[in-house]
């Protein structure tokens, strides 16, 4: 099973209003492993960029001048991300400005039933606890000491890890499993142990007072089984 965790920087938060996409970042996962690969592209917006989505993400109109407009990464990426569920965190935000640029090109948009939003996994989950990337990596201890701005590929590794945590997470399974083998070496060596010091039978015999209370209850049964000719 192939996903894409996915994000995006743009200049702002309007995709019909003019804004655009700044950076694209995804990573691959399969069976929910991390495959080392990764879909990194900063792109010109074609436009100014405002001092406040600056603040967030720290891309200048003139870095972003130096890299390719959508329109030419656009195959790369509809390649690499293809028919795979697409792994987002407010994934109506992402995809509003992914399907915009799309329109621009009049290339169809992705649908989408295709994403899996992780606000809503998380809202689900922890209901009235904040839901914020780095509201779930602290709740699940995920270092996120490195995100000091908005990056859309370090975003997307933050988010793969706490995707893992919100559909269960593979630690706990490990820690489980490792719990249940040391549960089994401690067993085999106690009885090892066992074997070896076993302690000696305590030897028992009834009492007086106890051979005659059971001869009395004997002599109250009706024809028992062990007085049958064979």
């Amino acid at each position: 099973m192939r996903e894409i965790v996915l994000d995006t920087e743009t200049t702002g938060l309007n995709p019909l209003g003019g804004d655009r996409i700044v950076e694209i970042g995804c990573v691959e996962l399969v069976n929910h492993l991390a495959t080392g690969r990764v879909y990194h592209q900063y792109v010109n917006p074609e436009r100014d960029m405002p001092d406040g989505a600056f603040a967030v993400h720290g891309l200048s109109e003139e870095f972003l001048s130096e890299h390719p407009v959508f329109a030419d990464i656009a195959d790369d990426f509809l390649e690499f991300v293809g028919t795979d569920t697409l792994v987002i965190h407010n994934a109506q935000f992402d995809m509003g400005f992914i399907n915009a640029e799309l329109a621009r090109m009049d290339r169809p948009a992705l649908p989408m039933e295709q994403a899996t939003d992780t606000v809503a996994m998380a809202r689900k989950k922890f209901p009235g606890a904040q839901a914020s990337l780095d509201a779930l990596c602290r709740r699940f201890q995920i270092d996120n000491s490195e995100r000091t701005k908005h990056g859309a590929l370090l975003d997307s590794e933050l988010l793969a890890e706490v995707y893992l945590e919100l559909i269960g997470g593979r630690q706990p399974d490990l820690e489980l499993a490792s719990e249940l083998r040391s549960g089994a070496q401690s067993t085999e060596t106690e009885t090892a142990d066992n074997t070896s010091s076993a302690r000696p039978p305590r030897p028992h015999a009834a009492s007086a007072d106890e051979n005659a209370a059971h001869e009395k209850f004997l002599g109250r049964l009706n024809n028992p089984i062990w007085q049958e000719q064979t």
